[in-house]
């Protein structure tokens, strides 16, 4: 995603760009990317580097065209005089800035940039989610069989990695709704200490997940437009599918089921009401 920006910002070929993470002679603070400050935070830094990429190329393509720096225009990739045809691309720009016979003069060579980006206002996705349930009344088991998520995330950057944070998010929160729990026995004693004994979601538990995405609000907290779109899924999922099963036993007068729904919670909570049956018709 980050790569995409730069290309999207400078029309530089996404093939030609190199990124580099973890790399502490490169990057020596910050906690690398993950959830939504990836781009909230790293991608709004990008951009305002390719920002002043561009205000510093302009100074070139300028001396190149022979204009004033300020009647240039950048679009496409492109530095073009205002008003003409005359225009030098952006990759042009580079190699002449890496040329001292065709840079202006006082202008140093190269187009790096090194800033430091802040961000102290937060951004929050809007979302619905909604579960349909089928309950095994003799053994409690239940079994997903839609799960349809719609999120407000402003603007999109990456469709399919956002495909992959949503539907990731969505199977962590109904791992957590349905599966996920740290067990101790009396003593303290952790008995969920491995993969072996701690219940995650696996494919088969989880349905095709029915996604949309509504664009037409992006933010005002950063200059992208977008918001986090890293954890939305785990809040949305479990009440959602909590409810449904709550909503699906309400016949039993279940009206609450603590997290995670397995088997022998479910059936217990069947089992400890007693079903509500029509009242017989008057004679």
């Amino acid at each position: 995603m980050l790569p995409q920006i730069v290309t999207d910002r400078l029309g530089v070929p996404y093939e030609r760009i190199r990124y580099r993470q973890a790399d502490t002679d490169v990057t020596p603070i910050g906690g690398g990317h993950g959830g939504s400050r990836t781009l909230e935070i790293g991608g709004s830094a990008v951009l305002a580097a390719a920002d002043e990429v561009i205000a510093k190329a302009k100074l070139i393509a300028g001396h190149l065209l022979e204009a004033a720096a300020g009647d240039i225009v950048f679009a496409d990739g492109r530095f073009t005089i205002a008003g003409t045809d005359r225009s030098v691309t952006m990759t042009e720009v580079i190699a002449a800035s890496l040329d001292p016979a065709r840079l202006p003069e006082g202008v140093p060579g190269g187009l790096d940039v090194a800033l430091t980006h802040e961000l102290n206002l937060l951004s929050y996705p809007n979302g619905c989610h909604v579960a349909e349930v089928e309950v095994d009344l003799e053994t409690g088991a239940v079994a997903l069989v839609r799960h349809t998520v719609v999120h407000d995330l402003g603007t999109i950057i990456h469709p399919l990695t956002v495909d992959g944070q949503v539907t990731g998010a969505t199977t962590q929160g109904i791992g957590q709704a349905l599966l996920e729990a740290i067990v101790y026995d009396e003593s303290g004693q952790l008995l969920t200490g491995s993969l072996m004994d701690y219940a995650v979601p696996r494919a088969a538990d989880l349905p095709r997940f029915r996604t949309a995405y509504y664009e037409g609000a992006p933010t005002a907290n950063n200059p992208l437009g977008l918001k986090g779109a890293g954890e939305a899924g785990c809040g949305g999922a479990p009440p959602a599918l909590v409810n449904a099963v709550v909503d699906a036993l309400a016949e039993f007068g279940v009206r609450h089921i603590d997290m995670p729904l397995t088997p022998e919670r479910v059936w217990r909570a069947i089992h400890a009401r007693t079903p509500r049956r029509a009242e017989p018709e008057p004679a």
